[in-house]
């Protein structure tokens, strides 16, 4: 299996959401990691946004981007958990076309590494609606940086091989 590289061969517009009734732009160090890692990854933060854990307003965002020409890809990060008010998988499992199951059982694994059994109460989600991929993880830096390294970085990337999403994304609509 080849390796992925820092640069990708496409540049993707991705969007990143933090769900959470307490982060501010000061605070949310997920949704900083995830710009950061995109960017360096060589893609373009599209758009960025702090949303209450409240399933109508996530709905709202989200769909706006879902059905946006110039968004491929959305980080959504926050809400996934068992928590009070944490609704994100209610909130986006409706909007998928497709669900990518893989995505919580592999992420589930690799955090399984990192903090034991806790990673059951991880309701990490994936999937695609209009051509756009979307990955729910949980809140924490560390869970995003688990998922964006194991697994988003190199589906988000064209050149990883055997195969990654990008060939089913809304950039093949615009370059077509």
């Amino acid at each position: 299996m080849a390796k992925a590289t820092d640069e990708c061969a496409r540049t993707l517009a991705v969007a990143v959401m933090t769900v959470s009734d307490t982060r501010t732009e000061d605070t949310d160090t997920s949704g900083h990691y995830l710009v950061e890692a995109l960017t360096a990854a060589g893609h373009r933060p599209a758009a960025k946004a702090i949303v209450v854990d409240d399933i109508y307003q996530i709905r709202a965002v989200l769909s706006g981007w879902i059905a946006d020409a110039g968004i491929d890809a959305v980080l959504v990060t926050g809400g996934t958990g068992f928590s009070g008010r944490d609704s994100t998988p209610e909130a986006v499992r409706p909007l998928f076309d497709k669900d990518i199951d893989g995505f919580g059982e592999v992420f589930r694994a690799l955090s399984h590494a990192e903090i034991g059994s806790s990673t059951i109460q991880s309701r990490a989600v994936a999937g695609f609606a209009n051509n756009t991929v979307i990955f729910c993880m949980p809140g924490s830096t560390g869970a995003c940086r688990t998922a964006w390294q194991g697994l988003i970085r190199e589906q988000l990337d064209s050149s990883h091989r055997p195969c990654n999403f990008v060939g089913v994304l809304k950039v093949r609509e615009r370059e077509a």
